[in-house]
């Protein structure tokens, strides 16, 4: 009897501001262009982002963030990141911090794990001092950031 294993994904997009660490979080059953326009709409209107408030986003090349049917809020610039570069962007230093709470457990589901990543999720934004030590390079000049957006504010 060959029995094939059957494998059921989550996916989570992370957003962070490097220097204060602040993460916002989002997890999804599937990733698409049209999965990635609804989470660019929620984080817009979650960061308030439009006309006064305007958000850089740096993105890798991955398919979905590179679509032509990528719908952008008025106030996010999206700005891809040279190819296999994964150094020069932030946000690849959040999923060791996220991989960490899964690595070497057992899970019943797909919900229980579900629960754990939600929970680590929680945690790290809970944590900004702890993400912005992985997340700030050193080369990026606080100065020239916003007095509401420096780490030690």
């Amino acid at each position: 009897m060959c029995s094939r294993r059957r494998y059921q994904w989550r996916y989570v997009f992370g957003f962070v501001h490097p220097a204060s660490g602040r993460t916002e979080w989002w997890i999804t059953t599937t990733i698409s262009t049209a999965g990635m326009n609804k989470v660019l709409q929620e984080f817009a209107e979650s960061a308030g982002v439009g006309p006064n408030r305007r958000i850089v986003l740096v993105l890798d090349g991955a398919g979905w963030h590179s679509s032509k049917a990528i719908q952008v809020p008025d106030g996010l610039h999206l700005v891809a990141q040279p190819p296999y570069s994964p150094e020069v962007q932030p946000s690849e230093r959040l999923w060791p911090l996220l991989r960490e709470s899964l690595a070497n457990r057992d899970y019943v589901d797909l919900d229980e794990m579900t629960e754990v990543v939600n929970a680590r999720c929680r945690e790290l934004s809970d944590q900004p001092s702890v993400v912005s030590a992985h997340t700030r390079f050193h080369w990026w000049p606080e100065d020239r950031l916003p007095q509401a957006l420096r780490a030690d504010s």
